[in-house]
């Protein structure tokens, strides 16, 4: 005999992507979440608890007390039914005697469980995100009292989660520029410094591109800063257009930009700095109706075993866009409608 079919939420697209946009899927275990799985086993004396975020085919743990795995297949769980009431908990008081779970979806599980009580954790938009739930081997009754109970904890499993999320856009915000969105150099650093650990791991090179616009004074002094601000979006947008999935982007103030690209050695860079190059240099149109060029300058260094920090490696860098400026012919404005 086959287990009933799992339900599906009318607006589960939406619900998905209100559940990815939390960015918890797949993260490390944190002590919030950790707290509330023990308070639901300690308050209705469970076995098992856990904190689930329901993905499209699975439901990964966030917190999980009493189960060795990290995340169930979704046809695993029962927490699809809990998602479909947003307003009580979805309670089997005995999985054995419930026409819907008579082959146990929790049956690889030893010992199987009997009893399930799960909440689920809902945002303001009323998109069920993911799940709080109590498990027991024995069936049991579960009271009106204790129903409030764990609809309450899932208020605040939704509440660790927003902050949560608040934290992350704060943490953003103090590595974005504010001018363009890209990151700026703290995010920079940070790039660099998970590139070194995986290219140590892995043996691997990625590149280091330091840039410098050359004509943005020029831009300044003719145009006004406003031109000048508008000019280093324009290259953004060109930048964002050559950079890969997976390589970070930012602008470290002024006329100066950074791209670490992932998995490319020497050869790959100074060829991504030639597109660079030549996509900057074409002409750009202003909102004024001004049409001018900037060029820009690029050193290229790529990881060897020899770098022993992102120190060093931005000092390297540095030198290298030094060297690139001296040989640079003349990447000065030139305005084609004066």
């Amino acid at each position: 005999m086959k287990s009933a079919a799992k339900p599906t939420p009318p607006n589960e697209a939406a619900r998905l992507s209100a559940a990815r946009a939390y960015e918890c899927l797949d993260s490390e275990p944190e002590l919030e979440f950790d707290a509330l799985t023990r308070i639901a086993a300690q308050a209705f004396g469970a076995p098992i608890a856990y904190i689930g975020m329901l993905d499209s085919d699975r439901l990964w743990l966030k917190s999980r007390l009493g189960l060795n795995v990290r995340e169930l297949a979704r046809d695993e769980t029962i927490c699809a039914h809990t998602v479909m009431n947003l307003l009580e908990p979805f309670v089997v008081e005995d999985l054995g005697a419930d026409e819907r779970f008579k082959v146990n979806p929790l049956g690889f599980l030893e010992p199987q469980p009997r009893f399930y009580a799960g909440a689920p954790i809902v945002d303001r938009a009323n998109h069920a995100l993911g799940t709080i739930a109590v498990l027991d081997v024995r069936p049991r009754t579960f009271s009106d009292a204790q129903r409030t109970t764990l609809m309450d904890l899932a208020t605040a499993a939704m509440t660790a989660l927003q902050a949560r999320r608040n934290a992350l856009e704060l943490a953003r915000l103090a590595m974005t520029d504010s001018l363009t969105k890209l990151g700026n150099r703290a995010r920079l650093e940070q790039s660099i410094t998970i590139e070194l650990s995986h290219a140590r791991r892995h043996d691997l090179s990625f590149a280091l591109l330091s840039m410098d616009i050359d004509g943005l004074k020029r831009v300044n002094d003719l145009h006004g800063h406003s031109a000048g601000d508008e000019v280093l979006c324009l290259v953004t947008e060109r930048l964002n257009q050559l950079v890969r999935d997976g390589d970070t982007l930012v602008r470290l103030g002024g006329d100066e930009f950074a791209i670490v690209s992932r998995h490319c050695d020497k050869d790959k860079a100074t060829a991504l700095a030639e597109r660079i190059a030549k996509s900057i240099h074409e002409p750009m149109t202003l909102a004024s109706g001004a049409v001018l060029r900037v060029a820009m300058s690029i050193g290229i260094v790529a990881y060897t075993n020899a770098v022993s920090s992102v120190d060093m490696l931005l000092s390297q860098a540095d030198q290298a866009l030094y060297r690139a400026k001296q040989r640079s012919i003349s990447r000065r404005l030139s305005p084609l409608n004066p």
